[in-house]
């Protein structure tokens, strides 16, 4: 793999030697390692270790300075073959996302701090990965910045052990005590609180020392200086050393009897406190955020409460006087130090989530209505899970059609959308994006293709979208294609889409998957109406959707065609929604040959799938419950009057189409005066088109 690590600088630091750590480590396992920084005194370590490193001003907290870079990371990116991005910081991460994205090279990130809940903060959280070194700061981005927990991967940092010599805290102790704090000098390292500690601590230990390691950036000098105020107010001057910036951290650590971390907010990790842990130096620390993961109260080290030197200056006085304590501090230390903090294992762990996010990738897609042509898409879902075997495929559907594809097994989460209440409306469809957003799909094929699909692809930030280039928002795809007006079957126009992703028509059937229960409630609705044997079942849809009346077979034809049936000793059984009930009753009472089995309104979508399949015929016009009897391969009669089966008949194997030429047809209104082309069907060419399908 070629990995591409971004961060704001490389000098001394925690970031800056993880960073290092790791490209020695890619390079010795023959993956590529490039590192883009604004520069630092690590950079000669960097390249000596056979990595790439490139300058840009990726530490600049610039709007213009971040447009700047975007393109120059991307050149990097194509130059070096890039596969992956991994961010390290902010600044860094908002380059680093817009880079991915006109590249598609994968974008990582880890959270090296506790954000603020800040706008800037959340592209931390826009990784396909986000790695995190703590418990707490796995939770922090959960709870605040709402990333999935599915895409966190907690991963420590580590330390080097062959730069640390273990030395017991027993065999170091000379007459002076060496007290350390490691750090920036900033006001949440708690400097302040740790020199009030040692004040403390001097009148009790004759001899001791405190070194003050790290220095205060250029915005904090005004608090170095309340630093140096205070020591010299407090009387510490004589035994406070200020030793600047150390690259030689082992070096301090060989010379320290006691490390004190004085952080007052959360800490990400405490990557100073495993360093100084091999080294044998017992720690004394605030119990703050990361810490509380690698130091157990009174079994590898001291953990006190945040600005509080009494606390402070107690727990160091227990060191200086219980030699025991500490030696047995530092062994347990070394223990845990080895078992979870080495640099192979934050290799390995790193490594593999780079593997798993170049392997795993996820899918949308996008058909939200209606019922019938959820049931159209069965042979495009069918295919596209044969083509990306390995992918997550999630489905985002209409609440009231999301039972159709409960049992799909081809898909592998259900996202419904309640577009009458819930997801009702511009808030609506904000809410859905962001739930979409969060899943963080490489692609989105959009079969719905209107308005609100093609925003739901746009938001989803999806790199890849595909759908059709109409007048309804196409433009917000980035791979589309014309929707010409041609006459082609459903399932085919779906397919034009999917053959930009390689994907082809092998096979057309419909699909629907009704359980052991549906068949079982079923078999009772049935049972309970006195069907003999040798009874054949012919299914009648008698509506059709609302909106579409000029798709209705006129009811007296109905009546007409129950009554021949019943005379050739078929039963009838009639679907439809509750809305239909009136006309069911009415068909019910009025036929005097059969005793009609009325199901409207009794039924679910793979209750009525479990149904038709009982059916030897299955009669209906152009809408759903056509679609449910070519999936479950009940043979069909179609009426087609107002559309064109051309477009819409969907495939089957056994079906005949009854439809009338006229001059109007098809006109594809939802209301007629006259109807012509539904009244023109009679009873009795239904009644052939019956028996020609039963022999």
């Amino acid at each position: 793999m070629n990995i591409l690590q971004v961060l704001p600088e490389l000098n001394v630091g925690g970031v800056e030697t993880g960073t290092l750590d790791l490209s020695r480590h890619l390079v010795r396992l023959n993956h590529k390692a490039v590192v883009v920084s604004s520069g630092g005194a690590l950079v000669k370590d960097l390249e000596e270790a056979g990595a790439k490193h490139y300058q840009l001003p990726v530490h600049k907290k610039s709007l213009l300075t971040i447009l700047k870079a975007v393109p120059l990371l991307v050149d990097i990116i194509k130059k070096e073959e890039i596969d992956i991005v991994h961010a390290r910081s902010r600044v860094p991460a908002w380059i680093a996302y817009f880079a991915c994205r006109k590249t598609r090279a994968i974008f990582i990130t880890t959270c090296h701090g506790y954000y603020k809940q800040h706008p800037f903060s959340y592209v931390m959280g826009w990784g396909k990965k986000v790695i995190v070194l703590s418990n707490i700061i796995a939770r922090h981005m959960i709870e605040d910045f709402a990333v999935p927990h599915e895409r966190i991967r907690l991963i420590p940092r580590s330390v080097n052990q062959a730069k640390f010599k273990y030395s017991s805290p027993d065999k170091r102790r000379g007459k002076e005590f060496n007290v350390g704090i490691i750090g920036r000098i900033t006001p949440i390292k708690g400097h302040l609180f740790f020199i009030k500690a040692m004040a403390k601590v001097a009148r009790v230990v004759p001899y001791l020392k405190i070194w003050i390691v790290g220095d205060a950036p250029a915005t904090r000098q005004a608090y170095k200086e309340q630093v140096n105020v205070l020591v010299r107010r407090l009387g510490l001057n004589h035994c406070t050393e200020f030793l600047g910036t150390q690259k030689n951290i082992p070096e301090i650590l060989s010379h320290l009897d006691l490390l004190v971390l004085s952080t007052t907010t959360h800490e990400a990790f405490g990557r100073v406190i495993i360093e100084a842990q091999a080294a044998g130096v017992p720690v004394v620390a605030t119990e703050v955020g990361g810490v509380v993961d690698i130091i157990e109260n009174n079994k590898n080290g001291l953990l006190i409460p945040p600005a509080d030197p009494d606390s402070m200056a107690e727990a160091a006085i227990r060191i200086f006087k219980d030699p025991q304590l500490a030696s047995n501090l530092a062994q347990a230390a070394l223990i845990k130090v080895k078992e979870k903090y080495n640099i192979e294992l934050m290799v390995s762990k790193t490594i593999k989530v780079y593997e798993e996010a170049v392997s795993n990738f996820s899918l949308l897609i996008i058909k939200l209505s209606s019922l019938g042509d959820i049931i159209l898409s069965t042979p495009a879902i069918r295919e596209i899970r044969r083509k990306f075997p390995s992918y997550k495929i999630t489905f985002l559907v209409g609440e009231e059609f999301k039972d159709t594809l409960l049992h799909c097994p081809y898909v592998d989460e259900l996202l419904v959308a309640d577009l009458k209440t819930r997801d009702r409306g511009l808030k609506g469809m904000l809410s859905i994006a962001r739930i979409l957003r969060k899943k963080n799909f490489d692609l989105v094929i959009d079969l719905q293709n209107n308005r609100l699909s093609h925003m739901l692809s746009f938001l989803s930030l999806s790199l890849k979208r595909y759908g059709y280039d109409n007048k309804k928002l196409g433009f917000l795809l980035n791979y589309r294609i014309k929707d010409e007006k041609i006459r082609i079957g459903p399932v085919e126009h779906q397919f034009k889409i999917l053959k930009l992703l390689g994907v082809d028509l092998k096979d057309n059937r419909l699909e629907l998957w009704p359980s052991r229960s549906d068949e079982d409630y079923i078999e009772n609705l049935l049972n309970a109406q006195w069907l003999s044997d040798e009874q054949k079942i012919i299914g009648i849809n008698i509506s059709a959707s609302k909106r579409w009346q000029t798709k209705c077979w006129p009811k007296e034809y109905i009546v007409r065609l129950c009554d021949e049936l019943g005379l050739r000793n078929m039963r009838v059984v009639i679907t439809g929604t509750e809305e239909d009930l009136p006309d069911a009753f009415m068909l019910v009472n009025s036929t005097r040959n059969t005793k009609i089995i009325n199901a409207c309104g009794k039924t679910t979508v793979n209750q009525l799938a479990a149904l038709v399949k009982r059916c030897a015929v299955y009669i209906s016009a152009d809408s759903s419950p056509l679609h449910i009897a070519a999936a479950v391969g009940t043979p069909i009669i179609a009426f087609f009057g107002p559309t064109d089966p051309l477009r819409h008949m969907p495939p089957a194997k056994d079906y005949i189409i009854i439809r009338k030429e006229l001059l109007c047809s098809p006109c594809y209104k939802t209301k007629c005066k006259h109807k012509r082309c539904m009244n023109a069907i009679t009873a009795e060419e239904v009644l052939q088109a019956i028996e020609k399908l039963l022999k």
